[in-house]
């Protein structure tokens, strides 16, 4: 029934504190786990933040969006990027204030103003 002393002591275990083969092998499959984890999840989110970040701060007035809630328009006012909200407006004369976070998509971007030709001419 008892297990004798001389067969619980045949396992020759690292001193307390000490640093053993055994350890890294009972930790190596949690460290592969969070490696493919990482890859796999974490990294690929981080990159898809980075993108709908320099989205939205690239808005500028005109802009069509699609907002989270499901609402399409058009920005109406876009201050700096460093503002956290911006001016959607969603009918005619009706305009709604959103937050910089909540466009989830632009559909469809305006055009950059072209310089004029006198400016041009102006230069040479």
């Amino acid at each position: 029934m008892f297990i004798s002393e001389a067969l619980a002591q045949t396992s020759g275990g690292a001193a307390p504190g000490g640093f053993s083969m055994e350890s890294l092998q009972q930790f190596l499959p949690i460290i592969l786990i969070f490696v493919v984890f990482y890859f796999l999840m974490i990294r690929p989110q981080q990159k898809k933040m980075k993108a709908h970040r320099e989205m939205v701060s690239a808005l500028r007035r005109g802009d069509r969006v699609l907002l989270q809630g499901g609402i399409f328009g058009k920005v109406a006012n876009a201050p700096a990027a460093t503002d956290n909200d911006l001016m959607v407006e969603i009918a005619d004369k009706v305009q709604i204030k959103v937050a910089r976070t909540a466009v989830a998509e632009v559909l469809e971007k305006t055009q950059p103003v072209a310089a004029s030709d006198d400016k041009a001419g102006k230069s040479e």
